[in-house]
Order: structure tokens, then sequence, then C-alpha cells
């Protein structure tokens, strides 16, 4: 997971070091426990150095402090399970803000409307706590139940995307029910002033499995476009079962429109062919998707490219517009696939499981330039 802070670029993940590239002075290896702030112009890295006993899967910041959120208990070696708020300049832990997680991790993060919304498998799986004291702010009061097969995990809200204005919180995870009503796997959250309410915005289809009955919980991520109007969900689960293609969501990225409450179908849907994508970032030029697909464009195909389909290994960019690839193929090694991709001025910011993309060696994080 990827967060810019003025001139640093902080990010999460599984790891314990980091190298900087080569040429890059001063450079080598360090220890860094989960968590890495650098320099996005010259990779140089920063001597900030937490100590985090678990995975970080979650940033957040407001330009002043940086909340953290993932699988750890503590941090260093003070007891914050799953969120944690520390000072970007020195990874000290701010000792006021505790949100006080019984159990569960926290996967997403985002500060909205002076609240900072925490989502995870943590009793209530989403939250909006006091970004100063970690205290339960009420805003968000939704019962969010029922896991959508046996095999698929706890209940959890996986991921969520929150619009600019501010106005809108899309979610993705294992669940069955939000404020009592059916939503399988995805959400609309309306974000009022003092409180979020359900959302009309109900995708039906979402309740049908794949034809990988090992992969249930099958939503990825979601992304909001530049100004709102629509958004994007990556997912896997292999390919539809019969008469499911243009509808599921089966390994595939697809388009809705944040104003149809009760769409029959995505504006589109981009098949992959039975290869799961794990993150996507919206502009508007491009959704850009990666994961360990081989296809985009590839409806037909089931492990393998069909007619129309276009190779795109490890990642790609799909038009906003049509919903057909872009020319746009650095390619890259495939892996389990990357889990964020973070747009900013400089580029396209990849956090990936491999070494290799556009044939250079990038070793887990990676710049590309983009249209």
């Amino acid at each position: 997971k990827f967060v810019q802070v003025g001139g640093t670029m902080y990010a999460g993940g599984a790891f314990s070091s980091v190298s900087t590239p080569a040429g890059v002075s001063p450079g080598g290896t360090f220890t860094r426990s989960n968590l890495v702030a650098f320099n996005p112009s010259t990779g140089v890295i920063a001597a900030f150095a937490p100590t985090i006993n678990g995975e970080v899967w979650a940033l957040a910041s407001d330009g002043t402090s940086l909340w953290i959120g993932g699988t750890f208990p503590s941090v260093n070696g003070t007891a914050r399970r799953g969120v944690a708020k520390l000072n970007p300049a020195t990874g000290a832990v701010d000792a006021a803000f505790n949100a006080n997680l019984a159990s569960g991790k926290v996967t997403e993060l985002a500060l909205v409307g002076g609240r900072l919304i925490a989502g995870g498998t943590f009793p209530g799986k989403l939250r909006a706590v006091n970004p100063a004291t970690g205290a339960n702010t009420g805003y968000l009061n939704l019962s969010i139940s029922g896991s959508v097969t046996a095999n698929a995990g706890p209940v959890e809200v996986y991921r969520f995307a929150v619009n600019p204005a501010g106005t809108r919180l899309v979610a993705v995870g294992n669940f069955t029910t939000v404020a009592g009503q059916s939503r399988y796997r995805a959400f609309m959250l309306t974000l009022g002033t003092s409180s979020a309410t359900l959302n009309a915005w109900y995708y039906p289809p979402l309740r049908n499995l794949c034809a990988a009955s090992s992969l249930p919980d099958y939503m990825r991520d979601v992304d909001f476009s530049p100004d709102g109007s629509w958004f994007a969900f990556v997912s896997t689960g292999f390919i539809p079962q019969a008469g499911g293609v243009g509808r599921d969501l089966c390994d595939a990225t697809a388009r809705f429109e944040t104003n149809s409450a009760n769409p029959a179908t995505p504006t589109w849907i981009n098949y992959t062919g039975g290869d799961t994508l794990h993150s996507v970032a919206a502009t508007d030029a491009a959704v850009y998707v990666q994961g360990h697909q081989r296809w985009l464009d590839n409806p037909q195909g089931s492990n393998a490219p069909g007619p129309g389909a276009v190779s795109r290994p490890g990642i790609g960019a799909i038009n906003p517009s049509t919903g057909r690839a872009l020319a746009w193929n650095p390619t890259k090694e495939r892996g389990v696939g990357g889990k964020d991709l973070y747009v900013t001025s400089q580029g396209l910011w990849v956090g990936s499981d491999t070494n290799r993309i556009g044939g250079e060696t990038r070793r887990r994080i990676a710049l590309m330039p983009v249209p």
C-alpha cells in the first residue's frame, strides 16, 4: 500500500528489508519491518523505521500524521491492534490515539470529513473513529453480517473507495447483509453530515458464484473516477458460470455508474479469461489493473486466449469509456499479483510481489510513466 506525504512516499506490506536502486547514494540494504519511507524522486530511503510486528495493508495521512492498518498487534512495543497513528518523521506511536480493536485486522483506511474510516475483520467490520483519539464516533452504525458461503472465510470489509467529494463510499468483501438489507459482496453508503446510511445502489448478480467454488469471496478492489461519476471493481473467482458472461464479475474489471441505483448489467465488463485481478486505479485516461492475468478483452477465454484477447501480462489499462484494453502494455512478471496501484503527478506506482516490469528489474516497487 502507498501514500505520499509531501516529499516522502510510504509503502506498507509484508517485508523485513529494503534496498535502494542501483546507483542511488546513499545506498544499501536496510532493515524495515513492513513499512518503509523513501524519496519518490531519488529512491533514497528515509531513516523512518518503526517496528511493526505484522503486515501493513492500509495507509492514510492528512499531511501531518500517518495512520497505518494491518495485521499487527503492536507498534514499537506499544499495543495497537490493527491500527496505529505514527509521527511520519520519526515513526513514534502517537500515544493519544487508540482505537481499542478487540480482535481482527484492518485492510483499508481513509480520512473523510474529519473522521478516519477503517475496514477489515474487526468487530463491526467498518468503523469511523476520531483521528486524534481513536474513539468510535458512531458515524457508521451499520450491521454488516453474513458470509457468502461456508468456505468464504471471515465476514469482512476488505477494500473500499470514497468519491472525491466525500459523499459516497463503495466497499467490497465477504458479507450478505448491510443495515438489514441484502448486499452480497459490495455496497454503497451515502456519507452524510452526521451519519452514513445505506445507499440504494445494489447489483443483485453479485449473489452469483464464479466457476471456482474455492474462491467465493471474489471481489478484490474498487476505485472511483476522478469526478466521482463512476467506479470500477476488479475480481478473482475464475470464469463465470454458464450464462454469466457480461453479467457476473469473475476475473474481471467492471464499471458502474454512481447514480444508477439498480443496474441490470455493468456499464462494461472486461474479462481476463480466468486470471485474478487484485488492484485497480481509475483516472480520466485509463482504468489501470494489476494481478496475475495473462490477457484482457477475453470474455470467451477459459485459461486460454479466446477471440479478440490481447496479451497484458501482470498489468494493463482499460479505456474508461469503451471498456476495451488500451495499447499501454509494459508487461510484468505475474507472480501472485500486485495488490496496490497508486497514481501521483509522477505517474503510476506499482506495488507487487515480483521483480521485473517493462523489461527492467524493479523489485516489488516500480514507478511507471502513464498516458
